[in-house]
């Protein structure tokens, strides 16, 4: 009886081992290298599998364009003193006589606040009555006053300044210290001046991009280059939008990796190199370095390219493979770009599809063990 309950528990296990292997049927992270690559159109798939090399990486380095135009860069700086329409000025005036034209004691002063230059350019001032202020400058406009001023009260002292306006202010938005409206002045006319104003950029400097807007005209740069590049730190002009956001491009990371997720660009130019190493590295157990792939859909232009082809229409399904194995893998790792939307995915190595298998049949055994010495105990 013991005979049979041996010779039951070889073939049930003989009989798992072949299920195991014909199906491999036991847990793993996604397709093997070997399924990646029978999807390939050359098999009857619907994606192109590429071998990255020195061709595939030219024909791929393909970043979105930021920077300003030439409207952007060759205006000039604004006249901190000049005076437009829509501004606000501080006047404030001294008289030197008893019962003055606007105070009653000597050396008196009368403070006239938020004196608003109209939408024709002028403003108003007691006794010196309508004042011609846009395209003036505060001392132009000081020299005005007192000369109408002075035909009826001796040696008035008058003091113009700019505050604000409508028409020379810039707003900045997004992720900068204090979002608001800010006056063009003499410390803020260029770009870099202005977000200082504002108390700097409160996100990651990396990846945080500056859009200024103007009428229907927009240019974006990254941060970093508004130092790196004198250029771009372009004149303002009024009624500018500055926008500072944190740049939203992301790549997924599957398969054998250390962390399988959705993340975020962290610099500018992201390497895949860079991109697995963002996931935690190639998993240490189980992570194939003779199948790194990554996914990405193509516009015809560059698929053409990659592929040496010049009938392809549309999007492309194309498969990239690194095999860092090979003598210039980890080059090709460090110089192949990363894009918006691209998923790394990671093989899992034949050892470790393995070695799940033996677990699997180790598990088995020691069950089939365990119905045996069961069926001994009870006399079975």
């Amino acid at each position: 009886m013991k005979s049979l309950h041996v010779k039951l528990a070889k073939s049930v296990a003989a009989a798992v081992a072949i299920s195991l292997l014909s199906s491999c049927s036991v847990p793993r992270v996604g397709p093997t290298k070997e399924e990646v690559f029978s999807g390939s159109v050359q098999r009857s798939g619907d994606s192109f599998v590429v071998s990255v090399d020195d061709r595939v990486l030219k024909a791929t380095a393909v970043q979105k364009s930021l920077g300003f135009s030439d409207s952007f860069k060759s205006a000039g700086l604004i006249g901190s003193d000049t005076i437009n329409p829509g501004d606000t000025l501080g006047l404030t005036i001294w008289e030197n006589v008893d019962d003055g034209l606007l105070t009653s004691e000597i050396g008196g002063q009368t403070p006239l606040e938020e004196v608003q230059v109209d939408g024709e350019g002028f403003i108003f001032v007691p006794y010196a009555g309508r004042i011609r202020a846009a395209g003036n400058t505060p001392e132009g406009v000081r020299r005005i006053i007192t000369n109408k001023l002075q035909e009826q009260t001796p040696d008035p002292q008058v003091q113009v300044r700019r505050v604000a306006g409508n028409g020379s202010t810039v707003s900045l938005l997004g992720g900068v210290g204090a979002q608001g409206v800010y006056p063009i002045e003499r410390p803020t006319r260029t770009l870099s001046r202005m977000i200082s104003a504002a108390g700097g950029i409160s996100i990651e400097p990396e990846t945080a991009l500056v859009s200024v807007l103007r009428g229907n005209k927009k240019g974006t740069i990254w941060f970093q280059d508004l130092f790196k590049n004198p250029q771009y730190d372009i004149p303002l002009r009024s009624g500018d939008r500055v926008v500072i956001e944190q740049d939203t491009r992301t790549y997924t990371a599957l398969g054998a990796t250390g962390a399988q997720s959705h993340l975020p660009f962290r610099r500018p130019v992201l390497s895949a190199a860079e991109a697995i190493a963002g996931a935690g590295g190639l998993s240490p157990q189980t992570g194939d370095p003779t199948g790194v792939f990554i996914l990405r859909n193509e516009p015809a232009e560059i698929a053409n390219q990659v592929m040496g082809r010049s009938d392809l229409q549309g999007s492309q399904r194309l498969v990239y493979v690194v095999d860092i194995t090979e003598a210039n893998g980890l080059f090709m790792l460090r110089d192949f770009n990363i894009r918006n939307g691209d998923t790394i995915y990671v093989t899992e190595a034949p050892f470790a599809r393995w070695g799940k298998v033996a677990g699997a049949l180790t598990g088995t055994l020691g069950a089939i063990g365990s119905f045996s010495t069961a069926g001994d105990t009870l006399g079975l």
